[in-house]
C-alpha cells in the first residue's frame, strides 16, 4: 500500500478520534478538536500531492480518498449540530450535495469518464475545513476565557450557511459538467 493511501486510511481511524475528543467534557475540547481536525485535513492535501507527484494514483485511493473527505467534514458538522453550533438546514444542504456529486462521480466512472473537481468545489472544501478550524478555536476561547462568546453560535452557523452555499452552487457547476459528458440513458 502506498503512502498516500496510507494517509487516506489514517483521516478515516483520525475521525472518529475527532468526535469523541470534541464531543467528551474534556479540558480544551475544542482545542485537541482543532489539533486532530487540523492534522486529518492536512493528510487531505498531503495525500493528494504525493500521490500526483509520484504518479501513486490508485482505484482504492480514488475511492477513498472522497469518502474520508465526506466523513471529517460530516463528522464535524453533527458536532456542531449536537453542540448547537449550526443548524441543521444548512448541514442537510451540504450533505445533499455530497451525495449528488458522489453519485454522479460513480455514474460517470461506471461509464469510464471522468468529470473533474470544479474550483467551487475545491473552495468549499477549503472553506469548510478553515471554518472547522476557526469554529473549534473559537470556542476553546469561549470555553476556556469566556470572552468572545457573545454571537459564538449565531457567526458559527452563519459561517456553515457560508459553507452550505458554496456546496449548492459547486454542486449544480458539478452537475451540468456532469450532464454534458455523462450518458444518463444507460
Amino acid at each position: 500500500m502506498n503512502t498516500p493511501n496510507k494517509l487516506t486510511i489514517a483521516r478515516v481511524i483520525i475521525t472518529p478520534l475527532f468526535m469523541l475528543a470534541f464531543l467528551s467534557s474534556i479540558p480544551h475540547r475544542f482545542l485537541i478538536g482543532a489539533i486532530i481536525f487540523s492534522i486529518a485535513s492536512i493528510t487531505d492535501a498531503v495525500d493528494g500531492k504525493l500521490a500526483r507527484k509520484y504518479n501513486q494514483i490508485t482505484t482504492f485511493g480514488k475511492f477513498l480518498d472522497p469518502v474520508a473527505d465526506k466523513m471529517l467534514t460530516t463528522a464535524a458538522l453533527l458536532a456542531f449540530i449536537q453542540e448547537g453550533l449550526c443548524d441543521a438546514w444548512p448541514v442537510f444542504i451540504i450533505l445533499t450535495r455530497e451525495f449528488i456529486v458522489t453519485s454522479m462521480r460513480l455514474i460517470s466512472a461506471a461509464q469510464n469518464i471522468v468529470v473533474p473537481a470544479n474550483i467551487w468545489g475545491k473552495v468549499k472544501t477549503a472553506t469548510q475545513m478553515t471554518f472547522t478550524i476557526v469554529i473549534l478555536l473559537w470556542g476553546d476561547l469561549v470555553e476556556t476565557f469566556g470572552f468572545l462568546k457573545v454571537h459564538f453560535a449565531f457567526i458559527s452557523n452563519i459561517m456553515i450557511w457560508i459553507t452550505a452555499a458554496l456546496a449548492a452552487i459547486s454542486g449544480i457547476v458539478y452537475l451540468v459538467q456532469a450532464k454534458k459528458t455523462i450518458d444518463f440513458s444507460k
